[in-house]
């Protein structure tokens, strides 16, 4: 119940944009703590104003406001791990503490690793980030043992999925080697972990990367990331993928402070709570639907799961159906079997969960909508947010039955920028490279379609990725698959109506009308008066969090 004596804050601005089609524009926002009283102008304002205390806050008088950014599947997690490493990568990555130039060769990649061994003085283990095979070509065990015979050195993938590790990493990872052998997704004389195989990893390097001073350190820079972006709203949309108990005191003690200008959606993974073997038990779901007890102000558990039909696409690893990679001895992998996938999915269904699946090939696109349409047929469940997420590789026909099933997308469309024109070439061919991360086809389709980061897959910046889906411009400056493009006004969409939609926040979040959340990202130019193209160089001024405004850090 809103305090009828506590003061109005009345912002005035150039703009409002509410992405609410009843009231599209308005010129100031009345808000009370953390809530909108109401939008409008001063003179429409005039009977909360004769009947309440208040005041006219100036200082976005000039700027344009907008619904807070919200970024629905981003790992903050993986995010701290990996923006402590070395990043090496094909395209430049503007951090706010440093810029990371571009390497787009074997020979300069090399180059860099060489250099990294030789200046990164002490023993601890060298960790880098952003190796992909179609700029930096194939690394493998030999190569690093070359590069650095008695110092660790672990090269993670660009996609996250898989990484290469040197002998000295493998006796300092302690790896069982009869065991290793026998894994599907693990090949020791190569180094080489991916998929599954990355659990086996991960269990021995998690003492190095969640070590507490480390970890907290990692997530004080996502921090600063997400802010530069302008947010305020994330989705986590694998927590517990490294080690819930080790990792759950950190998020709060970085996240659950009045320095913290967003939330984080918790959305825990199949196997945060046990199960990973196979489908949840009982027990499991119990703790899964229980995790909303811990909930704090800023790190909340809601209704939903995260699963896995198929491979990494940065990766290649993604399961493509007819007629596959130009590479013919080529093949893409199952994280899950398809009838564990079924019989895992059933058992959250059964529950009442809102499913999303990571899934980016057709093939693996198809597997998660035959299940569904078995559960909707078993047990039929209006508005269950089963969400496809990333959406790399699809035909039009899953696009309309997707539609026909109720689903939604969450879609990595920075896929696009970074890798259509490198697939088009070397993985899928023209057509297929151009048509992915389809959203033109899902909206068309009625849909309803977000954009994410999935950071670090792409960055954690919303008029970046939005720029891309408007526009759909490589990095070789190509236009690919111009029909998939989206109009300015669904391009924003899915950065703040859709998105909301997807985390089962649309009633608090998303768009600026009376009784949401005070939640505003503020520009300092008005996107729908520039140039489309222009769009991811709007500057943000700054965020407002449920009421509090927060610079951007300098």
């Amino acid at each position: 119940m809103t305090n009828t004596d506590e003061k109005l804050t009345i912002y005035p601005a150039r703009s409002v944009i509410t992405m609410e089609p009843a009231l599209p524009r308005a010129t100031a926002i009345a808000v009370q703590g953390d809530r909108i009283v109401e939008v409008g102008s001063i003179e429409t304002f005039k009977p909360w104003l004769d009947n309440r205390p208040f005041e006219i806050d100036d200082r976005f008088r000039d700027k344009v406001i907008m619904p807070g950014f919200i970024d629905p599947h981003l790992h903050p997690s993986m995010a701290a791990i990996l923006l402590n490493m070395h990043f090496i990568t094909a395209l430049e990555w503007q951090l706010p503490w440093q810029r990371v130039p571009a390497v787009k060769t074997p020979e300069a990649f090399r180059a860099r690793l060489e250099e990294l061994v030789a200046s990164d003085e002490g023993r601890e283990p060298i960790f880098t980030w952003g190796h992909h095979p179609l700029w930096h070509g194939d690394v493998g065990r030999a190569d690093l043992d070359a590069l650095s015979p008695d110092r660790p050195l672990i090269v993670w993938h660009r996609g996250y999925h898989s990484l290469v590790v040197n002998t000295a990493a493998l006796k300092w990872m302690q790896i069982d080697e009869d065991n290793a052998r026998r894994h599907i997704h693990i090949d020791l004389d190569r180094g080489y972990f991916c998929e599954t195989g990355l659990s086996v990893a991960f269990r021995s390097i998690n003492r190095y990367v969640l070590d507490k001073e480390r970890f907290t350190a990692g997530l004080e820079r996502l921090k600063q990331v997400v802010h530069l972006g302008g947010h305020t709203t994330i989705g986590d949309m694998a927590t517990g993928m490294y080690d819930f108990d080790l990792e759950w005191g950190s998020l709060k003690s970085v996240f659950e402070r009045d320095d913290t200008p967003f939330r984080i959606d918790l959305i825990p993974t199949h196997g945060a709570f046990g199960g990973r073997g196979g489908p949840p038990d009982e027990t499991q779901l119990d703790a899964i639907a229980n995790a909303k007890a811990m909930n704090t102000h800023r790190l909340r558990f809601g209704n939903q799961i995260k699963m896995f039909s198929d491979g990494g696409f940065f990766a290649e690893l993604m399961q493509l159906g007819e007629p596959g990679f130009i590479d013919a001895q080529h093949h893409g992998e199952w994280l899950m079997p398809p009838e564990t996938f079924e019989a895992t999915a059933r058992a959250y269904w059964h529950r009442g969960f809102h499913i999303h699946v990571h899934c980016t090939g057709d093939l693996g696109l198809e597997l998660a909508l035959d299940t569904l349409a078995k559960l909707l047929d078993e047990r039929p469940r209006f508005d269950h947010r089963f969400t496809i997420e990333h959406l790399g590789v699809s035909t039009p026909e899953q696009a309309r039955r997707m539609a026909a099933l109720g689903a939604a997308a969450s879609v990595n469309v920075y896929y696009v920028h970074e890798l259509s024109h490198s697939f088009y070439q070397h993985v899928l061919g023209y057509e297929r490279a151009a048509q992915m991360s389809r959203l033109g086809t899902l909206m068309r389709n009625g849909v309803t379609t977000a954009i994410h980061s999935d950071y670090t897959m792409s960055p954690a910046m919303p008029l970046f990725n939005a720029w891309v889906a408007a526009n759909r411009i490589t990095e070789a400056d190509t236009v690919m698959g111009a029909s998939e493009r989206l109009t300015l006004d669904q391009a924003l969409q899915t950065i703040t109506t859709n998105a909301a939609f997807v985390l089962g926040r649309e009633n608090d979040i998303g768009s600026l009308r009376a009784g949401k959340l005070a939640d505003f990202t503020v520009l300092d130019a008005d996107p729908y008066e520039l140039p489309i193209d222009e769009l991811k160089d709007i500057p943000i001024h700054g965020t407002v969090f449920e009421g509090t405004p927060f610079d951007l850090p300098a």
